[in-house]
């Protein structure tokens, strides 16, 4: 009986973070470029001497999501999706990278290339826009041409940082944007490829996550009858040494 409520406990505590977990995907089903975090539990024994026979559930760290979302063409010369596996890179506030699928990016009045804000990485850096240019094209490889003044020909300024890490090796940050694991920098892979006047949307599928939101809903009724049954039986017991 003791046994039970350490495991129906913890397995009640588990299923109202998942469904926070679920909660968080649903709120972001329209947010470009959004990945779907996917909650992960386990099972740890009880520290202590005599407690071998207890289990409690735990949460693990989240996973994130690799499936891709759906590509929408916008006929924007700063929009860009990644097609397959990769992702854009940024410059976080503090000065490290961080990546995401998000390519809605804009240009402020110094030519900065920006992604909410972040100035979006390159070759060399911080990629640096013309400030005054023409027409401008993001290549399948991430080669950013632009058309300056005075020119009929496009002029290449800089290409983006695309990296290509597996997708089980990153986590979210508390911004939403997504780093390895190990805190450590990604290296640029030329393979990975961009679809210039597209964006990716969210793949969190609003299906999916009513369905586990609901099943964590039984899962967690089961686990309070449980404790309740354990409740019962704790009492039963005690009538028995009493009598």
């Amino acid at each position: 009986m003791d046994a039970l409520i350490y495991t129906v406990m913890s397995g009640a505590e588990r299923a109202m973070r998942a469904q926070q977990v679920h909660a968080n995907n649903l709120a972001n089903l329209e947010t470009g470029g959004f990945r779907a975090n996917v909650e992960m539990a386990g099972s740890r024994s009880v520290e202590g001497y005599g407690y071998a026979a207890r289990h409690l559930s735990q949460m693990q760290a989240d996973a994130v999501s690799a499936k891709p979302g759906v590509q929408q063409a916008t006929g924007r010369d700063l929009d860009a999706a990644i097609e397959g596996e990769g992702l854009f890179a940024v410059q976080t506030a503090e000065g490290s990278e961080a990546y995401t699928r998000s390519g809605n990016f804009t240009a402020d009045a110094d030519g900065r290339l920006l992604l909410a804000g972040r100035p979006v990485l390159g070759e060399g850096g911080a990629v640096q826009l013309p400030p005054e240019h023409g027409a401008l094209v993001i290549g399948r490889d991430g080669t950013i041409s632009v058309q300056t003044p005075g020119q009929t020909d496009l002029q290449v300024v800089d290409k983006l940082k695309l990296v290509k890490p597996p997708m089980a090796e990153m986590t979210k940050n508390p911004a939403g944007l997504l780093v390895p694991r190990d805190g450590g920098t990604l290296a640029a892979d030329d393979t990975v490829q961009v679809h210039g006047g597209h964006l990716e949307g969210s793949n969190v599928s609003a299906i999916e996550e009513m369905v586990a939101t609901m099943t964590l809903n039984r899962d967690f009724e089961v686990q309070m009858k449980l404790l309740n049954k354990a409740d019962s039986m704790a009492d039963a017991g005690n009538r028995l040494i009493r009598e």
